[in-house]
């Protein structure tokens, strides 16, 4: 080539790269007349006992001579190993090794995965956009809004329409935003007709500028059904407010199994069972994830046949974030007086036990034909492996929920894979640290590359191409999992 530039053959873009360059993707250049990954190859280590942080290699008492070793101590994961494309190559390694007397062998590759993308969780009760509500990142729809869960809000993001079915900086921004998720930066989110959101992975959401705290003991309901008991003779009403199912003490079955009276108390919205309502507000950042600023909008007149001059009501949110307590007048209307001491404990309490507000990033991809043809002749027969627990499959030694049904789905927490495990190539696609663990004599059996097995310790541990990274200690060993099972 002109300029003694070589050609990256490690993905459809195929770039040209001239000498001391990097190919668009920067994770290969062109070194002195010869293509290299640029990324580390990175290897776990597991730890004799929890909070230790590396273990040596090879013998323990013995010098380390410059090898791997294969005591089942080391794995090797798919981060910087490097692809398969055009696919029908073998995985850039297939590492053979003994684990408790059995013969085991682990098959790592980058995939390049263009059906990918994140579920995000974030831990709040404000609403952040209807579901099926558009979500942007750089002013381009990457995803939208899905069904919220319990003290939660979920988005989908990223997937093979906004990768290749929409304009072109839909796609780079698409792909932008999910490697950065996926690599534990912060992003920011915008939501059609709803709140901008700071998200990144396992640190609190920033919601309109605000940082959420805490998530929601529960919904209203359940709030009434943990606390009765601590209301009980302390107050005469309890009114929590939530967006989704707001409750009403004396209604409740808590408050009638304890005794409380009726009180008059009339409440906006539509009566689900006794004590349970729904819609008293339109969602929002306010109260309970509604949009009141004033709690007091949500109800009616008491009826003044039930009620009493001197009654006592307490409405608080789901977080204990808001609160506000009233005494009925002669008129028996709500007049707002400072929180007795009484109560304070119990609007304490209800901080208490909501958990620390947080952001989860799950990466999801579904690992292809062409992907499992660098494992298999037959790739077929690793789906059925998998499917039949056979094959264990990580994500740079991570553990991962893969999805039933055809075709390996796969989904992993990104905070429990190695740091900055996924990159990109301009396609635009997301790649992605593979790895199949099994045993040696199954892998033959689904017809894999068994004259491309290599021994752990055949691979060079220079510091320029090898980085170690200690196991987590909540992830489980991906060797022993695959060792231990018949």
């Amino acid at each position: 080539m002109a300029d003694d530039a070589i050609r990256c053959d490690a993905c459809p873009v195929l770039c040209y790269i001239k000498p001391g360059r990097t190919g668009s993707c920067d994770r290969y250049g062109n070194h002195e007349g010869k293509l290299v990954r640029l990324d580390p190859h990175v290897m776990l280590d597991r730890a004799v006992e929890r909070g230790q942080s590396l273990v040596p290699f090879l013998e323990r008492s013995g010098e380390w001579d410059g090898t791997l070793g294969s005591h089942g101590e080391t794995f090797v994961t798919a981060i910087g190993a490097g692809t398969t494309y055009p696919d029908y190559k073998p995985a850039p390694f297939i590492i053979s090794s003994q684990v408790e007397g059995v013969d085991m062998v682990t098959v790592v590759t980058e995939g390049i995965f263009s059906y990918c993308g994140v579920k995000v969780k974030i831990d709040t009760d404000r609403h952040l956009g209807d579901e099926c509500s558009t979500v942007r990142a750089q002013g381009e729809p990457i995803g939208h809004v899905t069904t919220s869960e319990y003290g939660s809000q979920m988005l989908s993001l990223g997937g093979v329409r906004h990768l290749t079915g929409g304009s072109r900086h839909e796609s780079t921004a698409t792909c932008d935003a999910l490697l950065h998720l996926c690599n534990g930066k912060a992003v920011e989110l915008t939501i059609d007709d709803g709140a901008t959101v700071l998200v990144q992975a396992g640190i609190p959401p920033v919601v309109d500028g605000t940082q959420e705290e805490r998530m929601r003991v529960g919904c209203g309901s359940a709030t009434i059904g943990m606390f009765a008991k601590q209301w009980f003779g302390k107050v005469d009403e309890v009114v929590v407010v939530d967006d989704h199912i707001t409750g009403v003490l004396s209604e409740h079955q808590a408050g009638k199994l304890l005794g409380v009276p009726e009180t008059g108390i009339k409440l906006k919205g539509r009566r689900s069972t006794p004590g349970r309502y729904f819609q008293v507000a339109e969602p929002g950042t306010s109260w309970g994830g509604t949009d009141i600023d004033d709690p007091l909008s949500i109800l009616g007149k008491f009826n003044v046949k039930k009620a009493w001059p001197g009654l006592r009501l307490l409405m608080v949110s789901t977080t204990g974030e808001h609160y506000a307590y009233f005494e009925l007048g002669e008129d028996c209307r709500p007049k707002e007086k400072d929180l007795p001491a009484a109560l304070r404990e119990s609007v304490a309490r209800i901080k208490e036990n909501c958990e620390p507000a947080l952001c989860t990033v799950l990466f999801m991809g579904g690992a292809g034909g062409s992907l499992r043809a660098g494992v298999t002749e037959n790739p077929v027969r690793l789906t059925h492996s998998v499917r039949d627990a056979l094959t264990r499959v990580t994500c740079g030694g991570a553990p991962v929920y893969v999805w039933p049904g055809g075709g390996i789905t796969f989904m992993v927490d990104v905070t429990r894979v190695p740091q900055n495990a996924f990159g990109y190539v301009p396609t635009p696609a997301l790649v992605a640290p593979i790895e199949f663990t099994l045993k040696l004599a199954d892998y033959g059996e689904l017809g894999g590359y068994v004259d491309q097995v290599r021994p752990l310790n055949s691979i060079s541990a220079t510091k320029d191409g090898k980085r170690r990274v200690a196991a987590r200690d909540d992830n489980p060993w991906p060797l022993e999992s695959g060792a231990k099972r018949k």
